[in-house]
């Protein structure tokens, strides 16, 4: 009996893990290969234009973020196993990733209305890049800054250490599970948000920087002395911003 629970909590393990490759190589597959839409002046702009900038938004922030947080929905879905197998209220792991996909939905909204409004500012050119070398210096320079705020550091060090979230926030039912994705996305979000508006900068649909800010991103939450390396990272974007500047 004992081996049947291990095999199928095994399973289950497996099933989400599957779950969250599938939803990353999909996003993936899209920016390699569907990421297009309207290229003209904002002013031309209708609002179809704008909801695939919203779409287009949401799956990078999906295939960005999704790979940095498998360990923490493997943790949940842990917990989630143990809880089943003791008879314990139980909640498919599914429902906390789709928490974590609203809180970064919400962010992928936000900022579209700041690109266009950035477009309508003649801030961004139509391929989506900076076009004031102030605005690009500024934007690095914050980020930059941002890498050594103790807000950046605090919400750093609960990404890398999920289970005071998992101990203290625990919350029962599918509302509960959505809740708690999107507790940890808020963290995710505080950590990641301005690296992420960094595409302003290289371009929002140049793939090789999207690598770039992912693997970044995912080196702070696994690598050891991750907060050595976040502000690194700080001080190399202003030094960038600074350059560029003068």
């Amino acid at each position: 009996m004992e081996i049947k629970v291990l095999k199928n909590r095994d399973i289950n393990s497996w099933m989400i893990f599957i779950t969250v490759l599938v939803l990353i190589v999909a996003s993936w597959y899209y920016m390699v290969f569907a990421m297009t839409m309207n290229m003209e002046p904002v002013a031309d702009w209708n609002s179809a234009d704008i909801a695939m900038l919203f779409i287009m938004w949401s799956v990078m922030m999906a295939g960005m973020m999704l790979p940095t947080v498998v360990p923490v929905v493997l943790l949940v879905d842990r917990v989630n196993q143990q809880r089943k197998q003791k008879h314990s209220p139980y909640t498919h792991t599914l429902y906390f990733i789709l928490g974590y996909l609203l809180i970064w939905a919400v962010y992928s909204f936000v900022i579209t209305l700041l690109q266009w409004w950035l477009h309508h500012l003649a801030m961004l050119s139509p391929m989506m890049v900076s076009a004031n070398t102030l605005f690009s210096s500024a934007l690095l320079i914050m980020a930059g800054l941002y890498q050594w705020s103790s807000l950046k550091q605090r919400c750093l060090e609960v990404c890398r250490s999920p289970l005071s979230i998992i101990t203290t926030e625990w919350r029962e039912g599918v509302f509960g599970a959505v809740l708690m994705g999107i507790k940890h996305g808020q963290y995710c979000l505080a950590c990641c948000w301005f690296l992420m508006a960094l595409l302003f900068v290289t371009g929002v649909m140049n793939l090789k920087w999207i690598l770039i800010l992912t693997l970044l991103v995912m080196a702070e939450k696994i690598l050891p002395k991750a907060e050595i390396l976040s502000k690194i990272i700080g001080l190399m974007l202003i030094i960038l911003g600074l350059y560029i500047a003068f």
